[in-house]
């Protein structure tokens, strides 16, 4: 009796003509047109998650309580404020040009956008010209960290801490902005960031699976 044994080509080449996350036990979704809008609205809102650097965030969440004194603020806690928000913004500004590549043993290198290429910050490798040109900065890298700073200036004045900082008393035309700014600048970024979703897989955001 002869014994087939799977090598690991046949196995890897098994792997890559097999779509990820298949389960063959589920029959393929019947959808119509509007299904199928529906569908692609739903993976276009994935992008959404490329907005801001999970780390500057974080860190935003984590020390707006500490510097805004829980909201009770005097000129020291206004001046730490404001200087935490600049610099959490300058953060999602800079951090938006930032990309991520593997290499042929699958480490993860990361580097900033130029108009040449990738310049490279933890490694010394060089990309080939025609995948340096892939990672190029573009016109719309300065629009996505343009709109990934007033997303996060809008979770800026989420924050009731921050809020009640800078505007302790605030009159009845300022609530009313501070209530509608927020949710108007999150629409328009979530609009802008589904139309024209990022490319890039920066210092913070999520990695590709490439």
């Amino acid at each position: 009796m002869d014994i087939k044994l799977e090598t690991d080509d046949s196995r890897n080449h098994e792997e890559e003509t097999l779509p990820l996350l298949r389960n063959n036990e589920v029959p393929e979704a019947e959808r119509n047109l509007i299904q199928k809008a529906i569908s692609q609205t739903f993976q276009s809102t994935a992008h959404l998650a490329n907005l801001l650097p999970t780390g500057t965030v974080l860190a935003f969440q984590l020390l707006s309580p500490i510097f805004t004194n829980t909201g009770n603020c005097d000129f020291v806690s206004k001046s730490m404020t404001s200087a935490l928000v600049a610099l959490c913004g300058a953060s999602c500004f800079l951090l938006s040009f930032t990309d991520s590549f593997r290499d042929n043993k699958g480490n993860i290198c990361y580097g900033f956008a130029t108009l040449r290429g990738l310049w490279i910050i933890d490694g010394s490798t060089t990309l080939p010209p025609q995948l340096a040109a892939k990672y190029s900065l573009r016109f719309i890298d300065f629009m996505h960290a343009v709109m990934s700073v007033l997303v996060f200036a809008a979770i800026a004045l989420f924050d009731q801490n921050v809020v009640n900082c800078f505007f302790p008393a605030p009159s009845n035309e300022t609530q009313e902005i501070l209530t509608a700014l927020p949710v108007g600048i999150g629409v328009l970024g979530s609009m802008f960031f589904v139309a024209f979703p990022t490319q890039r897989h920066g210092i913070g955001f999520p990695l590709s699976t490439n």
